[in-house]
């Protein structure tokens, strides 16, 4: 099963008394009830993004695979928050595809989901997006269609604060990732072994040595290759700076079976943001990070140089980067600083700073979302239903919404909601921190709350590229 098909679902358009008219008329006045006014002075930030089959040198290993363009990850798109931003896609790919902005609440038309807000991109006929840059932050894109993701079709997005104060010397941005694609076989035929039960164990096996961090299973593909920005560990790439420099570092995973422990060695990470929305800082030595979630970290920079390691979290392998501030070596690819088994960030150790608090109320509407499903068969549900034989969630403009994300599963799933952000509750705190993306451990729940300002048709789904495939995905649909 894939996401999308080349067919455009007009039962999901339509569904709840939404309309395309009224669909058109919000891409065409682009903006949100979230988004800032949009700068008169500036012209639109204007980018094309050309998907196509390229072969990549990971740093040692070479592979033929999709990206946009000849780069991984992806162009990096940036603007200022209030900017207009234009991507152009412009496909030569032989299959069609979509693009997504997560964690950004445009206007749905833009959204980038098949059969949901637009047909799939096919070769040779652009589609051109269009938004305003809404809250700043860290975002990314990545296509919407089957397990494309799981290849090479990502990039950072960066949206800049015209009001920061800017108390860092240097910024750098790494994206993670797990790589399987083009190295005897691809995503698409992962896929259908774990539909057909088939246990492959070399580069493209099932599951891994296990977490107590993620309650057990960590995940279903075992890959040959763990990356950061786009390099292997044998290669990896250098971020420079001079010693008792402050250094911004924006964190992406782009993973599409794995979470990430990552750590600096000889380094304490102060967290600043999650998901693009700022929280009270709180210093730990690593943290972990599920499948699209970002994090901002600062961290003051010691004289010498050392590894920045994102370990694959229960399975065996790692990414690496390396921080150069003087003279030294480069460690080795299986290097493991001691700050991996330091204190790790929780979601309990998050709070919301006073600028993005969603003030807890009493719910308009509660929607439960039971993750449910198992490996045999492959099948990955929410409420008993796998996508799309989903039953749409219905919500109303300007309604207070709580979803309950209960996890019955033997594995967990890093949940992420469309065209909104989040708090995030834990126990009675009213702080909770801002997200769009969240991790629910096995036989565990997350309330995650939300205003319905932007209406739509919006999906909701497990981030897992197998699962989201496989049928854990439905849609909240705003009801006329």
């Amino acid at each position: 099963m894939s996401v999308g098909n080349s067919s455009f679902s007009r039962r999901r358009l339509l569904a709840g008394g939404g309309s395309l008219a009224a669909l058109g008329a919000l891409a065409a006045c682009g903006a949100t009830a979230s988004a800032p006014p949009r700068r008169p002075e500036a012209p639109p930030r204007s980018y094309t993004l050309t998907p196509q089959p390229t072969r990549l040198d990971l740093g040692g290993p070479a592979v033929q695979t999709w990206a946009f363009g000849d780069t991984l990850p992806g162009p990096l798109l940036r603007g200022t928050a209030g900017d207009r931003m234009r991507v152009t896609v412009a496909s030569r790919l032989p299959a069609g595809t979509t693009v997504h902005w997560h964690g950004l609440p445009v206007v749905n038309a833009m959204d980038g989901v098949p059969d949901v807000t637009q047909p799939q991109i096919a070769a040779g006929t652009p589609f051109t997006y269009e938004f305003t840059l809404p809250d700043p932050g860290t975002y990314w894109y990545h296509s919407h269609v089957g397990v494309q993701r799981d290849r090479g079709l990502y990039g950072p997005l960066i949206i800049d604060d015209p009001h920061e104060p800017g108390r860092y010397d240097v910024e750098w941005t790494i994206v993670v990732d797990d790589w399987i694609d083009g190295t005897g076989t691809t995503p698409d035929r992962v896929l259908q072994r774990l539909e057909s039960g088939g246990m492959m164990m070399s580069g493209g096996g099932m599951m891994g040595k296990g977490s107590p961090v993620l309650g057990g299973d960590a995940g279903d593909v075992t890959y040959p290759y763990y990356l950061l920005n786009g390099r292997a560990p044998a290669a990896p790439v250098s971020f420079t700076a001079k010693p008792r420099q402050k250094a911004r570092i924006r964190m992406i995973n782009a993973g599409g079976d794995t979470s990430f422990r990552v750590a600096l060695g000889g380094h304490r990470l102060t967290v600043t943001h999650t998901d693009g929305y700022p929280v009270a800082p709180v210093t730990v030595d690593t943290l972990v990070l599920g499948m699209g979630e970002r994090y901002d970290v600062e961290v003051t920079l010691a004289d010498g140089v050392f590894p920045l390691v994102a370990v694959a979290e229960g399975k065996t392998g790692q990414a690496l980067g390396v921080v150069r501030t003087g003279a030294g070596a480069v460690p080795p690819a299986n290097v493991r600083p001691a700050e991996l088994d330091g204190r790790m960030l929780d979601y309990a150790g998050l709070h919301a700073a006073s600028g993005a608090v969603l003030p807890a109320r009493t719910p308009d509407v509660t929607h439960d979302l039971v993750l449910g499903g198992g490996m045999m068969p492959y099948r990955w549900t929410i409420n008993g239903r796998a996508y799309p034989d989903d039953q749409p969630l219905p919500v109303r403009q300007g309604q207070y919404v709580r979803l309950r994300y209960r996890n019955t599963t033997a594995m967990y799933h890093p949940v992420h909601l469309h065209g909104h952000t989040f708090a995030l509750r834990q126990g009675n705190s009213p702080t909770g921190p801002r997200k769009d993306t969240a991790i629910v451990l096995p036989g565990q729940t997350i309330v995650a709350d939300f205003v319905a300002d932007n209406p739509g048709q919006w999906v909701t789904h497990c981030h897992n590229a197998y699962h989201d495939a496989a049928g854990m995905m439905t849609v909240i649909s705003y009801q006329a």
